[in-house]
């Protein structure tokens, strides 16, 4: 296997956002199998720990975020350098009645063998006892 190409890694992103706005689970796992087939490791956000595999890496939180969250790269901030791919991304969380926007740090590491590291940064939402607090109980409990 080779790294993804330029072109790919585009449309990839694209698809990204697409797909996962869109609510199309089954496509927005197949557009990541499509440059990342192998191994996931991801730290999101970084300084908490490590999730391995793509279950703990894409599935379950899509499962988690994809009801109250879309996404929107800002515009003129996709960046692709050879293997990598970043961007800031706005996260337009919706809870209870209330829409939030807030914004995301993340760079993808696409390596020869189809494996993909992730690394994302944003401020965590408060453990309270609304909605997103519930989705961040969940997602990073206590004692991570």
């Amino acid at each position: 296997m080779a790294v993804p190409k330029q072109e790919q890694l585009k449309k990839w992103a694209e698809n990204y956002v697409a797909l996962w706005n869109a609510g199309d689970k089954e496509g927005w796992e197949r557009n990541w199998k499509s440059v990342a087939p192998g191994d996931f490791r991801m730290l999101d956000p970084v300084g908490t720990p490590e999730k391995v595999g793509f279950e703990e890496c894409a599935s379950k939180s899509y499962d988690l975020f994809q009801p109250n969250v879309k996404f929107k790269i800002v515009e003129g901030t996709l960046f692709i350098c050879g293997n990598e791919v970043a961007w800031l991304l706005e996260n337009h969380i919706t809870a209870g009645s209330k829409t939030m926007v807030g914004l995301s740090i993340e760079t993808y590491r696409f390596e020869p063998d189809g494996s993909v590291v992730i690394r994302t940064y944003y401020k965590v939402p408060e453990r309270t006892d609304d909605e997103l607090g519930d989705m961040f109980k969940e997602y990073l409990p206590e004692d991570s």
